[in-house]
C-alpha cells in the first residue's frame, strides 16, 4: 500500500483507522490522572510518524503491491486502473520499460502483470530473480505468448501455467468442483468472459476455475509462485468489470493484501475524475518515485535537525510511463497529416489500422521464415494438441540461430508494434472528444514508430515476380559492358530476377538495328541489348526488352540529343504521314510533348510488327513489353482530342460516312462510334503482335505497361482496352503503372485489378513508382502487395533505386550469391503456387508452435486434414502437371477457401488483417492454377512496360 502526500484521502482514512483506538485511551486518560499521559503521548506520535507516508516503517507496512504497466497494456489502462480503484486497493506503478535487475521491482511484496505478453530476456531475468528472493506474481492473459522461445519456455516453469490458445466463443467461468482453496470467493466470480484456455505446467499447480465447456478446460491456475487469470484482464469487452473487480479482490486475499472499504472507493473515484484522462495514469505514484520520496524526507528531515535550510516542501516529480519512440526523421510535407473533419479521422484511422496489419503481417512472415519450421498443418495440429506445442516450440528454439543484434532489432519491433497500438487507442480517444490537432500528432507519431521499426533485417519475399525497369538514362551512363554489369549484380543480390531493359525510345533502339533508322547516338559503338541479356543469364535473371509502341517522339529527348524542339524524331521525320494530329492539328501533345504515330496506318503497324520480330529473333530476350500501347491523352468533355491521322480519318469515313474530325463528342452515337474504331485498332495490332511472337518465339512473355484507370474513363480518354487483351490470352503479363505516393491509395489502384476474375488468364503485377517516394514507404507498399493476391511486383525504376532501399531488399528478399537456378512464378506458375503455399503452412506452424491460433475442434482437425490434403496435391502438379492433377488441386484450394473464413472465425476476432492476408494469398495461388492452365495446353509465352500516373506521362524527367 502506498499512500502519496498529495492523496489526502488515503492518508485521512488510514489515520482514522489508527487513531481511533488511542483517542479512547486518551479520553480514558483524562479522566483518570494516576494513568501516565506521556506513555500515550509518545505512542501517539510514535504512531504518527510510522504513519507517515516517507516513514520507513510505513512504506514496509504498506507498500504490498506493484502493478506493473508495459507497452502491451497501455491502451488498456484506463479499464484496469478503473478496476484498481473499484475494489480499493492501493497500488504503486511498475514501468516494464524501465526494468533491468530485480532491485527494479522496488521490493514490492506482490506484482500483478496484466495482460503483459511480451518480455526482453533482462525483464525476464529480472522478474525470475525477484520471485526467488520471495515475491510472488498475479498474471492475467496471454502472459509472456510474444517473447522469445526460451523465454517463454522458462516462464511456464516459472509460473506453473501457461496460455495455450484463446476460446472461438464467450463461455462461463466458475469456480472448480476440485479445487479446496479457501481464498476463492463464492461473491461475483462467476459471468461470461472472452478467454483462453490455460494449460497447468507443474505438479504443484492447481486449476481453481474452469470455463463451461465439455472438457472443463482450466480458467484460471495457482501454482507456488503465481495466481494466472485465463483472460485479459481490464478491458470491458473481455469480461465484466466486477467478475474482473471479484477475482483480483479475491487473489489479494490469498497474499493478504488487504482492500479498503467501499467508501474508500467512492472518494479514490472522485478525486480521480476530476482529473483529465490524460493525467489519471499517474494517480499512483511509480514504485520508484516511492523510494525516491522516502529517501528525500529522510535527508529533509536529518537536514532540518542540523540546522540546514531545506526546502521540504519540493513534491518530487513522476517519470514517464514509457519512453518516447525514438525521433523520426521528420515527414516530407505530404505524409504530415492535420484532422478537420470526421471523416478524415475515419480515413486515417483505416489507415492507421492497415499499416499495423502489414507491420505485423511482415513480422509474422520473418519469424516463420527463419524458424526453419517445415511442418505439414496437420503434423504442427498434432503436436500442438498432444503437447501443448512444447515440441514444436523446442524445435524452433533448436534451429533458432540469430544473432544479438537480430534479436533485439526483433525486440524493438515487437515493441513498436505494441506502442502503435496504443497510439491507436489513444487516437480513437482524442478524434472522441474532438481534439483533432492532438489526434493528428498521435496518428503521426504512431505510424512514424512503425516505420522506423519495419522488419528490415529479416527474409521476408515468398515465390513471387521480382521486376524492375532498367531506364535508359542509366544504360547510357553505363556506357559499357563492364559498367552495365555492376548494375546486374547489385539488381541481383537485391533479388531481383526479371528486369525490363528500355530497348526502344521515341523511336531511337538501344541496339544497332536494320528496321528502325538510327540507334540512340549516346550508345553508338556498341550493343547494350546484346549485353544485357549475357549478363542478366550469367544472374539467372530474365531480360525483357521494354518498347515504345506509339509513342514516336519526346521534345524533352530533342533537347538531350541538340535537336530542334519540333524535331518529329527519327521515324516521323522520314515518314510525316505516320503521324496522329489533335483536334487543332498539332502532332505534339500539348502537355506531355509527345508525337504520336497512327494505330490505323498499316505501314506503322507493319513497322512496329518487323521491329518486335527483330528483337525476337536476333536477341535471347525472354520477354517483350508493349509500351506507350495506346492514344495520346484526350479529354472530350474539355474539346481535346487526338486520333486524326490521315489513315484513320479516310478508314473511319469509308465505315460511317462522317470524317471524325468533324464529329462533335456531344453527339454520343457517332462519338461512340469513333471511340470504337480506335479502340479496335490498338486492339488488333496487340492481337497481332502476339500471334507473330508465340509463333516465332512460344518461350517468350509477352507484357504490357497499363493504366489502372476505371475503364470507360479509359476507354474515352487513351482507348486502351487491356482486360480484353489479358481475357482474351494475348497477353501473359498485365503492368498497371499503380504508382502513388501514400500506400493507401496504391491499395485503391491495385486491389480492384488484382480481384477481378475475368483477368485470370493473364497474372497482374502492379508497379511502384519510386521516384519522390522514402525508402521505407516503398517497403511498405511492396508489403502491402505481398498481402495482396498478386504475384509480385515492378518498380520502376533502377534510375532511382537508392543504395538504402537496395540494402534493405537484399537482406529481405536477396541472396547470398546469385544463381542461375532461380525460377520465376510466371515461367513455373504450379511450383510457385507449391511453394506460397508452402510459406503459408510454415506461417501456420509457427502460429500454432507458439500458441497463437485459435481453433477449436472439430475444426482444428478438419482444417489440418484438408491444409494437408491441399499441400500434396499442389506438390503433385509442380512435380507431374496434367490436367487431371491441375483439377483436383483447383477442387481442392475451392473447397479449402470456402471453409476457410469459418475455421478461422474466432482468428479473425484476434487477428482480422492476417486472416485476410491468407485468404488474399489462397486467392493468388488458385490464380497462378488459372494462369498456368494454358501451359499445360500451349508451350509458354512472351514480353513487354510504359509510363505514367493517370494523365501525367511518368518518362518526363527520365531523359538520358
Amino acid at each position: 500500500m502506498v499512500f502519496r502526500s498529495s492523496d489526502s484521502s488515503n492518508w485521512q482514512w488510514y489515520l482514522s483507522k489508527q487513531l481511533t483506538p488511542l483517542i479512547g485511551d486518551l479520553t480514558r486518560v483524562k479522566s483518570n490522572p494516576i494513568e501516565p499521559k506521556t506513555i500515550v503521548v509518545s505512542t501517539l506520535i510514535g504512531l504518527l510518524l510510522n504513519c507517515l507516508p516517507w516513514s520507513p516503517a510505513a512504506r514496509a507496512e504498506t507498500v504490498q503491491l506493484g502493478v506493473v504497466k508495459s507497452l502491451d497494456n497501455q491502451g488498456h489502462w484506463s479499464g484496469i486502473t478503473e478496476r484498481l480503484h473499484s475494489i480499493g486497493v492501493n497500488y504503486c506503478i511498475v514501468d516494464l520499460t524501465e526494468v533491468k535487475k530485480a532491485s527494479d521491482f522496488h521490493n514490492t511484496n506482490l506484482l500483478f502483470l496484466p495482460n503483459v505478453e511480451f518480455l526482453h530476456p533482462k525483464q525476464f531475468q529480472a522478474l525470475q530473480e525477484w520471485i526467488a528472493q520471495g515475491g510472488k506474481v498475479i498474471v492475467s492473459g496471454p502472459t509472456g505468448l510474444l517473447s522469445k522461445p526460451d523465454i517463454r519456455k522458462q516462464l511456464r516453469e516459472l509460473l506453473g501455467a501457461y496460455w495455450g490458445f484463446a476460446m472461438t466463443q464467450p463461455s462461463i467461468l466458475h469456480p472448480s468442483p476440485d479445487s479446496n482453496q479457501t481464498w476463492v470467493q463464492d461473491t461475483g466470480i462467476t459471468g461470461i468472459i472472452q478467454g483462453g484456455t490455460l494449460i497447468p505446467a507443474d505438479l504443484n499447480s492447481t486449476t481453481v476455475a474452469v470455463w463451461s465447456q465439455v472438457d472443463k478446460p482450466p480458467a484460471v491456475v495457482t501454482s507456488n509462485n503465481a495466481t494466472f487469470f485465463g483472460w485479459r484482464w481490464g478491458i470491458d469487452r473481455v469480461a465484466p468489470a466486477e467478475v474482473d473487480s471479484a477475482w483480483l479482490r479475491a487473489a489479494l486475499g490469498r497474499y493478504d493484501v488487504q482492500v479498503t472499504d467501499a467508501q474508500l472507493s467512492d472518494v479514490q473515484l472522485t478525486t480521480d475524475s476530476s482529473t483529465s484522462s490524460e493525467s489519471s495514469d499517474h494517480s499512483p505514484q511509480h514504485c520508484r518515485d516511492i523510494e525516491t520520496t522516502i529517501a528525500q524526507k529522510q535527508v529533509e528531515t536529518e537536514d532540518s535537525e542540523s540546522g540546514n535550510n531545506t526546502d521540504a516542501s519540493a513534491n518530487p516529480t513522476n517519470s514517464q510511463l514509457a519512453p518516447s519512440p525514438k525521433p523520426a526523421k521528420a515527414p516530407p510535407p505530404r505524409y504530415r497529416r492535420r484532422i478537420r473533419t470526421l471523416k478524415q479521422a475515419t480515413s486515417m484511422e483505416r489507415e492507421l489500422e492497415n499499416l499495423i496489419g502489414r507491420f505485423e503481417s511482415a513480422l509474422l512472415r520473418a519469424y516463420a521464415a527463419n524458424s526453419n519450421l517445415n511442418l505439414s498443418t496437420g503434423a504442427a495440429i498434432e503436436q500442438f494438441v498432444t503437447a501443448g506445442a512444447k515440441q514444436v516450440s523446442e524445435t524452433s528454439e533448436e534451429t533458432e540461430e540469430t544473432t544479438d543484434e537480430t534479436d533485439l532489432a526483433t525486440d524493438s519491433a515487437i515493441e513498436a508494434l505494441n506502442q502503435a497500438r496504443v497510439g491507436l487507442e489513444n487516437f480513437r480517444r482524442a478524434v472522441a472528444r474532438r481534439e483533432y490537432q492532438k489526434a493528428s500528432q498521435l496518428w503521426m507519431t504512431a505510424r512514424n514508430t512503425l516505420w522506423e521499426n519495419y522488419p528490415t533485417d529479416h527474409k521476408l519475399a515468398q515465390s513471387e515476380i521480382r521486376a524492375i525497369w532498367l531506364d535508359r538514362g542509366t544504360i547510357v551512363k553505363a556506357k559499357s559492358e563492364k559498367d552495365l554489369a555492376k548494375i546486374f549484380d547489385k539488381l541481383a543480390t537485391a533479388g531481383f530476377h526479371t528486369v525490363f531493359f528500355e530497348t526502344v525510345n521515341a523511336s531511337y533502339t538501344i541496339y544497332p538495328s536494320a528496321i528502325a533508322p538510327e540507334q540512340n547516338p549516346l550508345v553508338e559503338g556498341w550493343d547494350p541489348l546484346k549485353a544485357a541479356v549475357k549478363l542478366a543469364h550469367e544472374r539467372g535473371m530474365e531480360l525483357h526488352a521494354w518498347v515504345w509502341m506509339f509513342a514516336a517522339a519526346n521534345q524533352r529527348h530533342n533537347a538531350v540529343l541538340d535537336q530542334p524542339a519540333d524535331y518529329l524524331g527519327p521515324v516521323l521525320s522520314k515518314n510525316p504521314g505516320w503521324g496522329i494530329l489533335d483536334n487543332e492539328k498539332r502532332l505534339f501533345h500539348k502537355r506531355t510533348r509527345k508525337a504520336f504515330l497512327d494505330p490505323a496506318n498499316p505501314e506503322v503497324r507493319d513497322y512496329l510488327t518487323q521491329l518486335l520480330e527483330e528483337i525476337a529473333s536476333r536477341y535471347e530476350v525472354d520477354g517483350i513489353q508493349l509500351d506507350y500501347i495506346r492514344y495520346p491523352f484526350q479529354d472530350p468533355k474539355a474539346g481535346h482530342t487526338f486520333g486524326y491521322g490521315k489513315a484513320a480519318r479516310e478508314q473511319f469515313q469509308v465505315l460511317t460516312g462522317v470524317d471524325p474530325i468533324e464529329i462533335d463528342p456531344k453527339d454520343q452515337n457517332l462519338w461512340q462510334q469513333w471511340t470504337d474504331f480506335r479502340v479496335q485498332q490498338i486492339d488488333t495490332l496487340v492481337k497481332s503482335v502476339s500471334q507473330m511472337l508465340r509463333q516465332k518465339r512460344p518461350d517468350l512473355i509477352i507484357s504490357a505497361a497499363v493504366f489502372p484507370m476505371p475503364r470507360e474513363e479509359r476507354l474515352q480518354k487513351i482507348q486502351q482496352n487491356w482486360e480484353d487483351w489479358a481475357s482474351r490470352g494475348e497477353i501473359d503479363l498485365m503492368v498497371p503503372m499503380t504508382y502513388a505516393l501514400e500506400t493507401e491509395e496504391l491499395q485503391k489502384l491495385a486491389q480492384p485489378w488484382l480481384k477481378k476474375s475475368s483477368l485470370s488468364s493473364a497474372l497482374v503485377l502492379p508497379g511502384i513508382r519510386l521516384l519522390n517516394l522514402p525508402d521505407i514507404v516503398a517497403v511498405d507498399q511492396i508489403q502491402l502487395l505481398r498481402d495482396l493476391p498478386a504475384p509480385g511486383y515492378a518498380l520502376f525504376a533502377v534510375e532511382n533505386l537508392n543504395d538504402n532501399l537496395r540494402g534493405i531488399l537484399t537482406r529481405t528478399q536477396g541472396q547470398q550469391e546469385p544463381t542461375t537456378e532461380v525460377q520465376v512464378p510466371y515461367r513455373q506458375p504450379f511450383l510457385a503456387a507449391a511453394e506460397r503455399y508452402q510459406a503459408l503452412q510454415q506461417e501456420w506452424s509457427f502460429m500454432l508452435a507458439n500458441n497463437q491460433i485459435v481453433i477449436g475442434e472439430p475444426d482444428l482437425s478438419e482444417w489440418g486434414q484438408q491444409a494437408d490434403t491441399l499441400s500434396l496435391l499442389l506438390n503433385r502438379l509442380a512435380d507431374k502437371p496434367s490436367m487431371m492433377s491441375l483439377l483436383s488441386a483447383q477442387l481442392s484450394i475451392s473447397s479449402f477457401r470456402t471453409r476457410f473464413q469459418t475455421w478461422m472465425f474466432g482468428q479473425s476476432v484476434e487477428q482480422p488483417y492476417q486472416v485476410q492476408v491468407w485468404d488474399n494469398r489462397l486467392e493468388a495461388i488458385q490464380r497462378l492454377l488459372r494462369y498456368g492452365e494454358r501451359t499445360l495446353q500451349n508451350p509458354p509465352l512472351a514480353s513487354g512496360r510504359e509510363t505514367a500516373t493517370n494523365e501525367v506521362d511518368i518518362t518526363e524527367g527520365f531523359d538520358p
